[in-house]
């Protein structure tokens, strides 16, 4: 009986990792299927009806992903440390001192 209940599920395991990878692989046998060969694509940000600030933003995307991907690396941390100080501020108004806390479970 244990080796019926293996064999079937080898058997089992095979069905849906091929189901699996040919599910993977239609995309790819969908576009070599015929028609036109595709040209390569290119994503622009749309700059048009932009504030000057979010143009600058878009057309830095579209000349160089590079530093585009370095300047966002760059920013996230040091506009994260800005918000952080100035909810540290705020709390620290209100009476919220997350610095010096004491542990109410003694």
């Amino acid at each position: 009986m244990k080796n019926y209940f293996n064999q079937f599920f080898r058997c089992l395991a095979f069905f849906v990792i091929s189901m699996y990878t040919l599910m993977l692989m239609l995309p790819t046998l969908a576009m070599s299927a015929g028609g036109e060969k595709l040209d390569i694509m290119v994503i622009v940000a749309d700059t048009r009806g932009l504030m000057p600030f979010e143009a600058w933003w878009a057309n830095l995307y579209n000349d160089s992903h590079i530093y585009f991907a370095l300047l966002t690396v760059v920013l996230i941390p040091v506009i994260g440390i800005i918000f952080g100080t100035i909810a540290d501020f705020f709390m620290k108004m209100i009476g919220l001192d997350l610095e010096h806390r004491e542990l109410s479970e003694h």
